[in-house]
């Protein structure tokens, strides 16, 4: 029997696995119901995110919603978007004030259950190589920019994507394809959905 998404979001939401390991309170943070078409798996909350509660608000949600066509009212509608990151919780920092990955408890504790109780996804956006790498079976060994490249491979159910983070604005420079060839059949792809849906 499939386990519902609700119940299983409150689970998570009340997960305190990780807090003898984290420097600041849990806050798993999660968006989603059991009619979502589409899931987005990034890396964790970040500091923004662990304040508000709400994933990717912030300026990497900001250009995310850019890339993906799409409002800020349908992309926080949960009845469209399951959001479900690599780690729920913030990980903190590192020595050079960047976010630590995703703590590895949340992929072995949820992940296979939140994709379970999901039955009508038919798209999945992967951003970064942290969920590119458990969700493409890659190896240790493959880069972002080699999996992003190959992005037909895994399309239309999956689409590699690179953080939308301002640190990665020089890579988005070097690889105008992105924009040129991803960008316009990503949108086509969610906008065909949302409207069989919608």
């Amino acid at each position: 029997m499939t386990e519902r998404f609700d119940t299983l979001a409150a689970e998570i939401r009340a997960c305190r696995v990780c807090q003898g390991d984290l420097p600041h309170p849990c806050r798993p943070v999660l968006q989603g119901s059991a009619s979502a078409r589409i899931r987005i798996i990034g890396q964790a909350p970040g500091t923004r995110v662990q304040a508000s509660g709400r994933p990717f608000t912030d300026p990497s949600g900001e250009r995310l919603r850019h890339w993906m066509g799409v409002s800020e009212a349908e992309f926080y509608d949960p009845r469209l978007f399951a959001i479900t990151p690599m780690g729920f919780c913030f990980p903190g920092l590192d020595a050079k004030g960047g976010d630590l990955p995703p703590r590895r408890e949340c992929a072995s504790l949820w992940h296979d259950r939140v994709t379970a109780s999901l039955p009508d996804l038919e798209l999945t956006l992967l951003v970064g190589l942290h969920a590119q790498r458990r969700y493409l079976n890659l190896p240790a060994s493959a880069s972002l920019s080699s999996t992003v490249l190959r992005w037909r491979n895994f399309f239309p159910e999956y689409v590699a994507l690179p953080h939308p983070s301002w640190r990665n604005s020089g890579w988005l420079k070097r690889n105008p394809w992105f924009e040129n060839e991803v960008l316009p059949l990503l949108r086509s792809r969610i906008r065909e959905i949302l409207q069989r849906t919608l």
